[in-house]
């Protein structure tokens, strides 16, 4: 397993560069998110998400968001963008907001956990922004940690379990913390907080 430092605002390419075969080969590798660190994996390769499942022990039946680099991959990925959701990531986008979009039919089963509806979000951390750029498609953005435990924003607080299943680790330092993303459904006429995190219910209701 290696462990790459990178510059938390001016990640540098190489670092990037060498991460991206890990996760293209099927890896799972540990990296920052805008608030904690995160578990990356491509989303379109069934076993690597396999193994975020196992990594974290997290029920089968609860889908894993995931993180795109642009808009226009939505229409891979998604059936439908309302008004209210394009309104949303024209404000919040790129950072604290996951979108819970009716899945396109073209979606592989594990990504939706059996759900029909996929998380996205735009990547707020230089760091996570470029990596997803770099690979050219959609990366797992899960939580690092075991199921029900706190999320992590220093590697130092990883679980010895947890690390000892990864492939490679992105140390950016520390992370901010705090509660994550807000995750909003879209997939009705009026949009459902179903968490709020680190965009305020509030903020979202006067935007719509």
């Amino acid at each position: 397993m290696k462990v790459y430092k990178i510059n938390p605002e001016h990640p540098e390419p190489e670092i990037i560069q060498r991460a991206g075969p890990v996760i293209k080969q099927g890896g799972i590798i540990a990296f920052p998110t805008r608030c904690l660190y995160g578990l990356g994996a491509d989303a379109f390769n069934a076993e690597a998400v396999d193994r975020v499942f196992k990594i974290k022990q997290r029920p089968s039946q609860k889908p894993i968001l995931i993180l795109i680099d642009r808009r226009i991959q939505l229409k891979r990925l998604v059936s439908h963008v309302s008004k209210a959701a394009s309104h949303i990531m024209d404000h919040f986008w790129p950072g604290g907001i996951t979108l819970v979009f009716e899945a396109d039919d073209i979606v592989p089963h594990h990504l939706t956990a059996g759900t029909g509806k996929i998380g996205i979000r735009s990547p707020g951390h230089p760091v996570a922004a470029a990596l997803v750029s770099s690979l050219r498609r959609p990366l797992t953005g899960t939580s690092a940690n075991i199921s029900g435990e706190p999320g992590c924003r220093r590697i130092d607080d990883l679980d010895p379990q947890l690390i000892q299943q990864l492939d490679a680790i992105i140390d950016a330092g520390p992370l901010k913390g705090g509660t994550g993303s807000t995750v909003v459904d879209v997939t009705g006429d009026i949009p459902r907080i179903l968490r709020e995190g680190e965009i305020s219910e509030k903020e979202i209701l006067n935007l719509i």
